[in-house]
């Protein structure tokens, strides 16, 4: 007898066996079906969320609740008439969305055709929300971008165009919204079109196609409009659903970023993670990075069993021949064409924080599955998205883009990301909050870094502290001007001297006479100052001195950045807490007075911000404590942690 076909896995027992290969039949042409994720972008108001609501309805996609939702929300919220649908509220889901009329955040939606799937990102028009329009566009392929035919090219289409490009998109579409708006007018819409291509030859994207559509009635956007018979192009919807995207991820060298060690048992150790791309087999030889360390590839093990071959987005365990030390962060490629490994890349950035971006503080970067303390080093130019012209620039500023350097403490495996978005993106994370303050794409490496190594030396930091029976550390005086920091640390140095105790101090006045001395008090100044200070702390502890530090050092970020250079037990952090009214009552110098009178701009406490230490291993109340008791507390700490 026949065997009885095999029902699908959700398909009850009880179905008929015509129904189930009716659903099995459906859900393989599901499955079979290409995939296209696009974003929608533009200026404010040009008509993004009506857009894609009017894509959903035609093409059928909403339930009778939805339609009824959307009936009593456009009544309530609606701008099109209370008996006209108003379809950007499928999208715009947020109360201050509705009530504003605009796109906040990016709102992701999946719909299917006949033809191809899609995931939809419709992202804000705002200047202020450009960091959530870049969240939108990394992972898409095709942008459609909107223009209100009555207003023609804005600042944020420039803007979002260049961001585009920047993030490797080739194709757009330009759709020229609101065409009923200005009668339908094909002049208008030649004009803009003709205006759009020129700018974006200029950026480097070739594949432009141009629609007249109005996302209120349906004209263009999935059926042909009967007002504009000028137009005999396709419509929005034919175009993504028959554009052919470029898909040569798999062809590309073999990338898997290690993103855990899967040691379930002592008989099994494997190395998870997501195809970045190209293809692996058992028995291709594989490089791990950035040790290059050769191996080949015994096993491709899943869930459902092992694979003969694995590709691009696949997640897989592969199982290698060879033991090799291998962690989270390293990538598995191929021997035939490896990334490059390096610690310092030339990179543009978007920066996405209104907290400025300062050269020389240290973030996290996240590339991969890769963590890595990093800075920016210089700010090669911001870049002018209207005139495409490259600024100087000291600092960046929400929504800035820029070319620049940066620094990481150690090498990471890296693409460039004009090849590989996956191994050549990363994201910059603010240490303190956790949070995402900008995105980047790696250009290419600083290969003079690559020629650096440490040198080890056999006269270590702990045989030079040896000699007078200390420990080395870094004895960090923070607190504002005024507040008695340097008489403490030099009351402290004498004490330390009389011991027998080999000590160098560092003084924030006596350092701008030489180091320092090219360094003003902007924001990014005090940041390099400081990083100056905390490179030559490293040194001073190396030699195997006690360090004394007495800087005013006024934000966390920097004082964690130098901890960061020491060993855990070498950074004392001693915060000189005296209130604002009794410093600028002692005011030895004159600062508060000038800073008053407004002749020392950006002076602490004044008129730039002071950030007190959240956690010093030692807190003085110089405000009221005398300064020979307030520096007998940091001697019987020094001894209390064995340094003396």
């Amino acid at each position: 007898m026949p065997q009885s076909p095999t029902l699908p896995e959700n398909v009850p027992e009880n179905v008929p066996e015509s129904v189930a290969t009716d659903v099995e039949t459906y859900l393989q042409a599901q499955q079979d079906k290409s995939f296209l994720r696009f974003i929608t972008c533009g200026s404010v108001d040009d008509g993004k969320s009506t857009l894609i609501g009017r894509l959903l309805y035609d093409c059928k996609l909403l339930f009778e609740d939805q339609l009824a939702s959307l009936s009593r929300d456009s009544a309530r919220f609606g701008t099109t008439g209370a008996d006209n649908f108003d379809f950007a509220l499928l999208v715009d889901g947020l109360t201050a969305e509705r009530e504003q009329g605009i796109t906040i955040d990016v709102a992701y939606r999946f719909f299917s055709t006949g033809r191809r799937k899609f995931i939809v990102a419709d992202t804000p028009g705002h200047e202020q929300y450009t960091r959530n329009m870049v969240t939108g566009a990394s992972t898409a392929e095709l942008a459609v971008l909107l223009v209100d035919a009555r207003k023609g090219l804005l600042t944020q289409t420039f803007r979002h165009s260049y961001i585009v490009s920047l993030l490797g998109i080739r194709h757009v579409v330009l759709a020229v919204n609101k065409m009923d708006l200005v009668d339908w007018d094909r002049a208008a819409f030649e004009e803009i079109s003709a205006d759009y291509r020129d700018f974006a030859s200029k950026l480097g994207i070739d594949q432009v196609t141009c629609i007249p559509v109005a996302a209120t009635t349906g004209d263009n956007v999935s059926r042909r409009s009967d007002t504009m018979p000028w137009y005999s192009g396709s419509t929005l919807l034919e175009h993504l659903e028959t554009v052919q995207v470029a898909q040569d991820e798999a062809d590309g060298p073999f990338r898997l970023p290690v993103q855990w060690v899967n040691r379930p048992s002592l008989e099994f150790r494997g190395f998870s993670g997501t195809i970045a791309r190209g293809a692996v087999r058992p028995g291709d030889a594989v490089a791990i990075l950035p040790s290059a360390q050769t191996t080949t590839v015994s096993r491709i093990v899943t869930i459902d069993g092992d694979l003969e071959v694995a590709s691009t987005g696949q997640a897989v365990t592969l199982v290698l021949a060879d033991e090799i030390d291998i962690s989270r962060g390293d990538v598995i490629a191929s021997t035939e064409d490896r990334p490059e490994a390096a610690d310092q890349f030339a990179a543009h950035v978007v920066w996405m924080s209104e907290q400025a971006m300062l050269p020389g503080r240290s973030y996290i970067l996240q590339i991969g599955t890769s963590s890595v303390n990093a800075q920016v080093t210089n700010i090669k130019h911001k870049v002018n998205v209207n005139t495409l012209e490259h600024a100087a620039a000291t600092h960046l500023e929400l929504n800035d883009i820029t070319f620049c350097n940066l620094s990481l403490d150690h090498p990471v495996p890296f693409d460039a990301y004009s090849d590989n978005r996956e191994m050549g993106g990363f994201i910059l994370v603010d240490r303190l909050s956790n949070a995402t303050v900008g995105c980047g794409m790696i250009d290419f490496a600083l290969r003079r870094a690559s020629n650096i190594h440490w040198q080890s030396m056999k006269v270590d930091k702990m045989a030079r502290a040896g000699t007078a029976s200390q420990k080395p550390c870094v004895l960090w005086f923070t607190g504002l001007s005024g507040a008695g920091k340097s008489t403490i640390a030099d009351m402290v140095e004498q004490r330390l001297h009389a011991m027998g105790k080999q000590t160098m101090s560092l003084d924030g006045d006596n350092v701008r006479h030489g180091l320092n001395r090219d360094l003003g008090f902007t924001d990014e100044d005090r940041v390099e100052n400081i990083r100056r200070v905390g490179e030559v702390s490293k040194l001073m502890v190396e030699a195997g001195l006690i360090t004394l530090v007495s800087f005013i050092s006024p934000f966390r970020s920097e004082r964690r950045l130098a901890r960061g250079l020491m060993d855990d037990d070498e950074f004392i952090e001693v915060f000189v807490d005296a209130p604002l009214e009794i410093c600028e009552d002692r005011d030895p110098k004159g600062l508060y007075k000038k800073a008053r009178a407004g002749e020392l701009p950006n002076f602490t406490g004044i008129d730039s911000a002071y950030e007190p230490p959240e956690a010093p291993e030692l807190h003085l109340n110089a405000g009221a404590g005398a300064p020979e008791a307030l520096a007998e507390q940091v001697v019987v700490l020094l001894r209390a942690r064995g340094v003396i």
